[in-house]
């Protein structure tokens, strides 16, 4: 899920370093989930991402050039799950039984950093860590559909609009569809990412 974009102004030019999320960064995390989305996520969400365990893989953005000293305190974040394709919503293209896809769940930079291309980086670095693993086929992610900005977004980075599920997020009892988003990889002789190559 990607969080909505309002901004504000740094007062300074920031030094943004993307890096890995580790354990100590968990509390921070949990906050930015609790501020930027209306869906609950489990402590076990946490535990597995700061952990990278079950599959996840995760990346964070720090600000060197912070003023009050939060210089490793995460302004953005990446989390995502490696999954076999047969257990995923990608699961109907022609990926064979022991490939994989590399699903971004949450994404999100704080409000005083948006603009600022560090969600681009984020996704780069996804798409970047599962062009290196031979066995992965795609990145993909859900868009809540009346998120017409995250849409526009994900299309300028080059993922191909799937089709709308129905009915995908519940949120406080109402149902929100979901645009399905899938940037393809190909790996012929150890190839990387494309947005919109047919997999054979």
């Amino acid at each position: 899920m990607s969080a909505s974009a309002e901004v504000e102004v740094i007062p300074y030019v920031p030094n943004i370093t993307i890096r890995e999320i580790k354990p100590s960064d968990i509390e921070v995390l949990k906050k930015l989930h609790d501020d930027f989305f209306p869906i609950k996520y489990e402590d076990d969400f946490f535990q597995n991402v700061v952990k990278h365990e079950s599959g996840m893989k995760s990346w964070g953005a720090v600000d060197n050039n912070r003023p009050d000293g939060g210089t490793d305190e995460l302004i953005g974040f990446l989390t995502a799950q490696f999954l076999l394709a047969r257990n995923s919503e990608v699961g109907n293209l022609k990926f064979g039984p022991e490939l994989g896809v590399l699903y971004i769940s949450t994404i999100g930079v704080i409000k005083t950093y948006r603009r600022h291309g560090i969600a681009s980086s984020l996704i780069r670095e996804a798409i970047e860590y599962a062009s290196k693993i031979p066995t992965c086929r795609a990145v993909y992610l859900h868009v809540i559909s009346y998120n017409q900005e995250a849409v526009s977004f994900y299309e300028k980075m080059s993922f191909k609009n799937a089709g709308l599920q129905e009915k995908f997020y519940n949120i406080e009892g109402q149902d929100y569809d979901a645009y399905l988003f899938i940037y393809y990889c190909v790996k012929p002789g150890g190839g990387g990412c494309c947005s919109s190559c047919s997999i054979l």
